[in-house]
This record gives structure tokens, C-alpha cells and sequence, in this order.
């Protein structure tokens, strides 16, 4: 399966784990989002990298036919999570490090505690989903990340994660979505969507718990095929985007779609 396709810009929340940012929104109108509202579909979202490495963030969602910029003054701590976010989203898997192995037989054995691993590179790999023999070749999209996403949710959310492995629950298309390789089109779908502008790693993390089970749930509601896993993927994108903009959610743990996690 091929990565998602790519979007620009996002949504962004506070976690009140860290110190106070103040928050502000306010209409993004002029021929800047004239060209963007003209040039993108009804999804587009606009936010620069631009704004990365200085002390404000600024994203902006398209939301009822208009723009809204969400715009935080970060602090120290969450400039300095923001920066190791970025780095590790800038981290290519390579399967000669070590600790890329390591992470990866890990990843085996919360996902498998009772099976022994036979090799990195086996067909025991497919089982998980993965395209083929080899796991390292489809981790190009989005980096040595989306394995670290992948092992946090097994370890954070293992029923959750067992029970979207084993496709249980719902009535299951014939032809169903590999449970790995989704996993990794959920990382990059995520950083498109928030455009690097995630101020926790925690943050990041859980996000994509939240995103892996909505896109299930998507999947079932939409009685969905493994041809239309990107336009599941696009209806997940926006009801994550509809519920960070919510006026109550402050936080990951606010949004309506957490309660889906075990």
C-alpha cells in the first residue's frame, strides 16, 4: 500500500502536563487564503514550516468555509519538546543500527509474546501485516517513527491494539486493510496533519492510538475494502481535526474518540 497522500497543515493541542501557553484564534482572511481556498479542496489546511524553531506556532484548519489560525506562545519546555518531536520525525529506519533491530523485535514480541521471532527479515513478518518479508522496506514514508508509534501502542493500549490486529469486533470486509502498513500511513498522515506543530511527544504518541482505532471504526461504519483504506484514511484525518477544535478539548484525553481506547 502506498503512503498516504500528502496534505498540508493541521491542528495543534495544549497539554496541561506542561506549563501555560496562552492561546489565541482569530481569522485568517486576505489573498493568501484566497489562493489556498482556490487551489485546495475542502480539506486543505494552510501552516508553514516556516514557523518552526521561533516561539510562536501557528497552524491553520479551514473550518465552515473559513480559516482559523490557532497561534500558541510556546515556553521553554515545550519549545524543547517540540525540537525532539522533530528529530525523531527526521530519523530514517535503518535496518543495520542496532537499536533499530532491537526496536523491531520488540515490536514482535508485544505483538506476539508466545512466538518466537525467527529472523528480521521472515514471512512471520506478514502475519503483522507488513508487505513482505523484509518490515524495514515499508517504514520510507514516514521514518523509524512510525515503528516507535506502532510498539508504544502495543505497549500503552495492547487490548486495543489486539483486537484492530485480529480484526475483531464489526462485520469484516473480505479484503481487509494490512494491519501494519496502515499503521504506518497513520504516523505519516499525522505528521502532515500537524505540520510538526505538536508541542508534546506524549502528545504525538497518543494521537495516533486515537487515530489507529478511529480509522477502525471508520473502516466498519463505511463496511470499507482495502481499495478504499485512502479514503478511510482522509474521513479519519477530518473527524480528528473536528474534534481538535472542539471548544472543551485541552488536551488529547478530551477528545470524544479517546473513550475508544482499552
Amino acid at each position: 500500500m502506498e503512503a498516504a497522500e500528502r496534505h498540508q497543515g493541521g491542528g495543534c493541542m495544549a497539554m496541561p502536563t506542561l506549563p501555560s501557553a496562552s492561546i489565541s484564534r482569530c481569522a485568517h482572511g486576505g489573498a493568501a487564503a484566497a489562493a489556498a481556498a482556490s487551489t485546495n479542496s475542502d480539506e486543505a489546511t494552510c501552516g508553514s514550516p516556516r514557523w518552526i524553531g521561533k516561539s510562536l506556532s501557528c497552524v491553520c484548519i479551514k473550518r465552515k468555509g473559513t480559516y482559523e489560525r490557532i497561534c500558541m506562545n510556546l515556553t521553554p519546555l515545550q519549545e524543547e519538546r517540540l525540537q525532539r518531536l522533530k528529530h525523531r520525525m527526521r530519523v530514517y529506519f535503518d535496518a543495520s543500527r542496532q537499536d533499530h533491530q532491537g526496536a523491531l523485535r520488540a515490536l514482535w514480541h508485544a505483538t506476539y509474546p508466545d512466538q518466537e521471532l525467527h529472523g528480521l527479515v521472515s514471512d512471520q513478518w506478514k502475519e503483522m501485516g507488513w508487505q513482505g518479508r523484509d518490515p524495514s522496506t515499508d517504514f520510507r514514508g514516514a521514518g523509524f517513527i512510525s515503528l516507535e508509534n506502532l510498539l508504544f501502542f502495543a505497549k500503552t493500549f495492547s487490548t486495543s491494539f489486539q483486537r484492530l490486529l485480529k480484526k475483531q469486533g464489526g462485520q469484516r470486509a473480505t479484503w481487509e486493510y494490512p494491519f501494519a502498513v496502515a499503521g504506518v500511513n497513520i504516523t505519516f498522515m499525522i505528521m502532515q496533519m500537524l505540520d510538526l506543530q505538536s508541542k508534546d511527544e506524549w502528545a504525538f504518541d497518543l494521537l495516533y492510538c486515537v487515530a489507529f482505532v478511529v480509522m477502525d471504526k471508520q473502516w466498519l461504519e463505511k463496511n470499507a475494502s482495502y481499495m478504499e483504506f485512502n479514503d478511510v484514511l482522509r474521513s479519519t484525518r477530518a473527524q480528528l481535526e473536528r474534534e481538535l477544535l472542539l471548544d472543551d478539548v485541552m488536551r488529547i484525553e478530551d477528545m470524544p474518540s479517546y473513550g475508544l481506547l482499552c
